[in-house]
């Protein structure tokens, strides 16, 4: 089993070089699921990793993954970029009426011209997760990041292992959402390809005023991959 990490700066694909992860997903303002981040951040970024394979996310809004026109141009745009800098791999979603968008995932999937695509949590809305599975297999997806449908990867445990089965290797499975340290070794146990986790760390400031929801007047907050959960998901994904 795999081990992907989650991070939104240039110092958490060096944490996550350092503890040895497979790979990690590239992405900005993890506190709304997850954004693009710039095409300054993916240079630097990939520039920082070296080998160690980078997955940029593709996602042009918060909220649902029903995209208009224009949404879905510049997610087209944005996945032809980070190809073209040499990221590893993309990472996409798109519904439409609780299935996937197949139009807008044959644009993205095109767009990406060979490189590894991932579809994100999306999956984890669908109306046949099964069914679905199946329609990105054939689209040329190459793994699912999902919780099994669930609140977190944990409680998804009975539907990741039947995900893995209908899989039956034409796509890999990578268990993602609520995943901690030690949930680890019970999700290894369904089957799945890979572990999908963010191991970050909140940090603050006194002072200052409050900037977007969920931060409190007179702190400033962000939040950093944190080596040590790095590491001990390492570990744990290892066995150890």
């Amino acid at each position: 089993m795999k081990l992907e990490i989650a991070v939104q700066d240039v110092s958490g694909i060096t944490v996550a070089a350092r503890a040895g992860v497979d790979r990690v997903e590239l992405c900005s303002a993890l506190a709304l699921g997850g954004l693009t981040p710039s095409a300054g951040l993916v240079a630097l970024a990939l520039k920082a990793a070296g080998p160690l394979p980078v997955h940029v996310l593709v996602r042009a809004r918060p909220g649902d993954f029903s995209y208009t026109e224009d949404e879905l141009r510049v997610m087209v745009a944005d996945v032809r970029s980070a190809v073209a800098a040499g990221a590893a791999g993309v990472v996409v979603g798109a519904l439409r009426g609780g299935a996937v968008d197949a139009a807008a995932l044959e644009r993205l999937v095109d767009a990406a011209g060979g490189t590894d695509v991932t579809f994100h949590r999306a999956f984890d809305l669908l109306a046949d997760p099964v069914a679905g599975l199946a329609s990105l297999s054939a689209a040329g997806v190459r793994r699912i990041l999902t919780s099994g449908g669930a609140s977190t990867a944990v409680d998804g445990m009975p539907a990741l292992r039947d995900l893995v089965q209908a899989g039956a290797g034409r796509i890999e499975i990578m268990a993602g959402g609520g995943v901690t340290i030690e949930s680890i070794a019970g999700i290894a146990a369904t089957g799945v390809d890979a572990v999908h986790l963010s191991a970050k760390r909140i940090r603050s400031t006194p002072g200052g005023f409050s900037i977007g929801s969920g931060t409190a007047e007179g702190t400033m907050e962000w939040d950093e991959t944190d080596p040590s959960l790095v590491a001990r998901a390492r570990a744990a994904v290892s066995g150890g």
